[in-house]
């Protein structure tokens, strides 16, 4: 149906990223609004499981791509086969992942097809019988609210942990509807010969324990500290604007509003004041523990434990008493 709402199901080679799975709940609550359904759709070289996955986090139905040449992903491909099914089918919205791939295939379609894109979304909601996406603007210092009068389909990249996972349920089942489309390699522009792991990739989307260090770390050399605590409790090292800012830490490692959008079980803020614009990207964490030598920071307000001192001090006792509980 025309009003369908469709998520594009990211997967590397056939191995499906988890988060696509996010966009399912989202996506069944703007269908309401249509009063639609949620489907998946898939470029793959099998689809079968993949769409049981989605069938099992709310998709009524998954369209798919499928053939060899789609093992591994290429965005030229991928975009191809993926127009071809949304310039076919024209749901009323499909929402993309914020990652490279997602961007990349959400990107090309709107270009190729003409539909409306709004990038880097934490909000999408119906408002009178339209879609309206929310996103971070002026350098994270305020939020804008779009509405696309003209361009339909609309597509949204929607930025990773915006949303909650739905619950999953295995006992779900619904139709899988394979559209044939084959892409030739003289049609492609680009050829995979290798990938090579990032020597400052940081998973912090998928991160169960984040370790974050902020202004008040003071420098490069502190975050030596940050590491060993998270290295330790097996988490992540993250950052504040400020630290990335400053240059004491890589962008990749930046939280907030214009960084990563987490939900770690575990959240240490070390020397991070609390800006709203770092506490938009981490503020849904399951435990947020507060280390700041300020008792006034706002970080404390958001807090679940907070610790009122110089984390120079706090942080290496904190490593010898997980070394004596972990037998370290």
């Amino acid at each position: 149906m025309a009003n369908d709402v469709w998520v594009y199901i990211e997967h590397k080679d056939g191995a499906v990223t988890p988060m696509s799975f996010e966009l399912l709940g989202i996506g069944k609550t703007l269908a309401d609004g249509f009063g639609s359904s949620v489907c998946g759709f898939v470029v793959g070289e099998k689809a079968d499981d993949i769409a049981k996955e989605a069938f099992a986090y709310g998709a009524s139905k998954v369209y798919a791509v499928e053939g060899a040449e789609y093992k591994g992903f290429r965005a030229d491909a991928y975009s191809k086969a993926a127009t071809s099914l949304l310039d076919k089918h024209k749901p009323a919205v499909a929402l993309f992942r914020a990652t490279s791939q997602g961007t990349d295939v959400a990107a090309a379609s709107a270009a190729l097809l003409g539909f409306g894109l709004c990038t880097d979304t934490i909000g999408l909601a119906v408002d009178g019988g339209k879609m309206k996406m929310t996103r971070a603007a002026f350098g994270g210092n305020y939020t804008v609210s779009v509405v696309n009068e003209k361009a339909v389909p609309q597509i949204a990249t929607v930025r990773p942990k915006a949303f909650a996972m739905p619950e999953k349920d295995a006992s779900k089942s619904g139709e899988v509807v394979k559209e044939a489309f084959s892409v030739a390699e003289a049609d492609l522009n680009t050829k995979v010969l290798e990938f090579i792991q990032s020597a400052t990739a940081v998973n912090l989307v998928e991160a169960d324990i984040i370790v974050t260090g902020g202004r008040g770390v003071g420098n490069e050399e502190g975050f030596k500290l940050i590491k060993e605590l998270a290295d330790l409790l097996g988490g992540a090292v993250g950052a504040s604007r400020a630290a990335v800012d400053s240059g004491w830490i890589p962008y990749e490692h930046q939280v907030g509003q214009t960084g990563k959008t987490v939900k770690p079980k575990i959240y240490i803020a070390c020397g991070v004041s609390g800006a709203i614009q770092h506490l938009a990207g981490m503020r849904t964490s399951d435990c947020i523990v507060a280390i700041n030598k300020d008792p006034d920071a706002p970080i404390f307000k958001a807090a679940t434990f907070g610790i009122v001192g110089d984390y120079k001090q706090v942080v290496p006792k904190l490593v010898e008493k997980f070394k004596g509980k972990l037998g370290r």
